[in-house]
């Protein structure tokens, strides 16, 4: 049975016939309960689903990352939902049933901090990947002491290694340690930067790819 809080202006909560009410994070809504279907695995319905499941995929190993990387978009959603939301809306390419993630457009972090320049990795050293940017701190709003978000992201074993209080941006080089059991991977590398406070954070990019070693 539902209620109706406040008079009958107020909030619903719980079922009236086949309105369902609530309330999430303080917002009061009504949605209609849907009607059964018969075939609820409709080709539209398994493609949404496909692309739900590999950016899911994708985004729960970077977690960490992404809730500093979306923190500015978590208004009435959480980071991870923000995130997913862009990703499929913005990444997602390929023809059902074979979707694949973008890398180069799916953005684990985004902000209006001056981002990464002249970015590259190198994998030629055992356990670690090495990440180098140009030091553009007297450009746009950077900061000489704005920290490195570097990520290694591993499909694989659909895990990722990553740190967000990395070398500052006059450093231009930090080094990230991988554990052994990723060697013969291919891993996925992205950068950001994040300001020495955490308040405003840059896009990230997208560095490419490579086999650890």
């Amino acid at each position: 049975m539902g209620k109706i809080s406040q008079g009958i202006l107020g909030g619903l909560s719980g079922k009236v016939g086949n309105v369902i009410g609530g309330n999430w994070k303080g917002i009061d809504y009504l949605r209609i309960k849907p009607s059964s279907v018969k075939n609820p695995r409709t080709e539209g319905q398994v493609n949404q689903r496909n692309r739900f499941s590999i950016t899911l995929n994708y985004l729960q190993p970077n977690l960490g990352f992404i809730k500093l990387g979306y923190k500015s978009f978590a208004t009435k959603k959480t980071e991870f939902n923000a995130a997913m939301s862009y990703v499929l809306n913005n990444a997602v390419s390929g023809t059902a049933p074979n979707f694949t993630i973008d890398y180069s457009l799916a953005l684990l972090s985004r902000g209006t901090l001056s981002g990464v320049l002249n970015g590259t990795t190198d994998l030629s050293t055992a356990g670690e990947v090495t990440f180098n940017w140009d030091d553009n701190s007297t450009e746009g709003n950077a900061n000489a002491d704005d920290k490195a978000m570097i990520l290694v992201y591993n499909p694989e074993k659909k895990e990722s290694i990553y740190t967000l209080d990395g070398a500052n941006r006059t450093t231009g080089t930090d080094v990230i340690s991988i554990p052994s059991s990723y060697v013969g991977d291919t891993v996925h590398l992205f950068m950001a930067f994040v300001t020495s406070d955490n308040s405003t954070v840059s896009n990230s990019i997208y560095l490419g790819s490579g086999t650890a070693i």
